[in-house]
């Protein structure tokens, strides 16, 4: 299982994609569609239309990575269909891509330690 990196960002687009599109067709709907650039160091995460499949691309420092995933027997939870781009932590990506309710998924957050004297 590829674990993405705690601070990586992390950006899911939530209109169903064409499949047949390889790193080079995502590249220009991260460009044009979303208007972000997909050399950012963000991972973009795409779907097919059964919601069986996922695609993602990612900028490592030195070319583009295209990563696909296929569920045998479900489907992968996903937020409602619309022209928006959602955030996910690295936590919910992981939970999604192992086909969970990436939903349920929350950051914990740790106070800051206290200074000793």
């Amino acid at each position: 299982m590829i674990v993405p990196a705690s601070n990586v960002k992390v950006l899911i687009a939530t209109k169903p994609v064409d499949f047949r599109k390889g790193m080079d067709g995502l590249s220009a709907i991260v460009k044009e569609t979303l208007s972000h650039d997909p050399h950012g160091g963000v991972i973009y995460v795409f779907r097919s239309k059964r919601a069986d499949r996922l695609k993602l691309l990612y900028w490592d420092g030195t070319g583009l990575v295209l990563v696909t995933k296929r569920l045998e027997h479900c489907s992968f939870r996903w937020p409602t269909i619309s022209d928006a781009v959602m955030r996910l932590s690295p936590g919910q990506l992981s939970a999604l891509l192992e086909g969970l309710d990436w939903t349920r998924v929350r950051a914990v957050r740790v106070a800051a330690p206290k200074a000793v004297l």
